[in-house]
């Protein structure tokens, strides 16, 4: 019976020493989250620039209606994804509007007066910003949901992962599949 006491008692100071991880988890997950709301916070910039940038391309290319609907209705999607916190969603949200303003930046390229306007140059470098912050946003986010699932694969943090219900692991931002490559803008 001693045995079994002494025994015990070693067990468990040996992982009270060593951890269970779940604050590990915790800690990982918190950033995983953060990240997250990162890319949202970001991807709600985008949402909130496209308006300005598509009422300043409007006044000088009116007959351009169609990219200006398409661009509306992206962002819509946009917007919903974001609300939504689905990660592939926004991915695909994300990629759409992506494809949109490049088609209203090759509109640009047809109105030499626009290009040379400050409020146009002005909103396209917050958007090009947008874009990059974006990207880090993405990278930071899959960096962490990386950190958190190589974690609680990790023995003996998987056990405490599995009791704690926290074992699922948290998916990758992706790119689209053709993503790759350059869009074709055709008018």
């Amino acid at each position: 019976m001693k045995r079994v006491r002494v025994l015990g008692a070693a067990l468990l100071v040996a992982f009270a020493t060593t951890g269970c991880g779940y604050n590990q988890i915790q800690t990982k997950d918190e950033a995983v989250n953060k990240a997250k709301g990162n890319i949202e916070t970001q991807l709600q910039r985008r949402v909130d620039l496209i308006p300005n940038l598509v009422e300043t391309v409007k006044g000088a290319a009116a007959q351009e209606t169609t990219v200006f609907n398409g661009i509306a209705a992206s962002r819509a999607k946009l917007s919903g994804a974001i609300q939504s916190g689905d990660i592939n969603q926004m991915a695909q949200a994300n990629a759409a509007v992506r494809s949109d303003l490049g088609r209203l930046l090759a509109i640009v390229e047809n109105y030499p007066t626009l290009k040379s306007s400050d409020a146009f140059r002005q909103l396209q470098d917050q958007l090009e910003g947008t874009e990059n912050r974006i990207q880090v946003a993405r990278q930071d986010y899959n960096a962490a949901a990386n950190d958190f699932n190589a974690y609680i694969r990790q023995f003996p943090t998987n056990l405490t992962a599995k009791v704690f219900g926290m074992d699922k692991p948290r998916p990758y931002f992706e790119a689209e599949a053709g993503a790759q490559e350059a869009p074709k803008v055709k008018f």
